[in-house]
This record gives structure tokens, C-alpha cells and sequence, in this order.
């Protein structure tokens, strides 16, 4: 089980009101996380990732274990302490402005 942070919106969106746990494909990847959520909260489609091509929409932020994996690719390994569950998945929504 991989568990799963939301920002406060997206818990209020996806109906939940804490951390999720996901049974996410082998191997565990960034993209099977994403697609785990999507596939168990419908509603997030296109909150976290763009409609049809997949890519990361902009001021949404993944983390694990004190990196970011914004920037990695979707096929991008995740590591052991996320697919244990000691570690937590974070979707952060980031700030802009001055």
C-alpha cells in the first residue's frame, strides 16, 4: 500500500478527509500512483495531470522522502520507503506570485 497526501482541495473534491492508501501496479511507479488515484477518485482526472497527453499540470508538485519529483518521468521508480508505506506520496499545490 502506498499512502497518498492531497492538498485540503483536492481531499474536499475527492470526498476523503486523509491520507489514502493505494494498491498501485508493479512496479511502482510516479505514472501508476497517478493512475491509481485517478482510477479510485474519477473526479481528480485532469487536476493533477493534463487530459489526454498525461503530462503534470502547472502548481501541482510531487514529493517523497524529502525530494521532488516534479520533474521526473511518469516511469520513474518509486523508492522503497514509499512502496512500504513509511514514507508518504505528497501532491502539493505550489504558489506563485510576488
Amino acid at each position: 500500500m502506498i499512502r497518498v497526501v492531497l492538498p485540503a482541495h483536492l481531499r474536499s473534491l475527492a470526498g476523503v478527509s486523509s491520507e489514502l492508501s493505494l494498491d498501485v501496479a508493479d512496479p511502482p511507479t510516479i505514472g501508476g500512483v497517478l493512475d491509481a488515484l485517478e482510477s479510485a477518485h474519477p473526479m481528480l482526472r485532469g487536476t493533477l495531470r493534463e487530459h489526454g497527453g498525461g503530462a503534470r499540470r502547472p502548481f501541482v508538485r510531487f514529493y517523497a522522502c524529502e525530494e521532488d519529483l516534479s520533474h521526473e518521468p511518469a516511469d520513474s521508480l518509486l523508492s522503497a520507503e514509499v512502496v512500504s508505506g513509511k514514507e508518504p506520496f505528497l501532491v502539493v499545490g505550489a504558489m506563485a506570485g510576488g
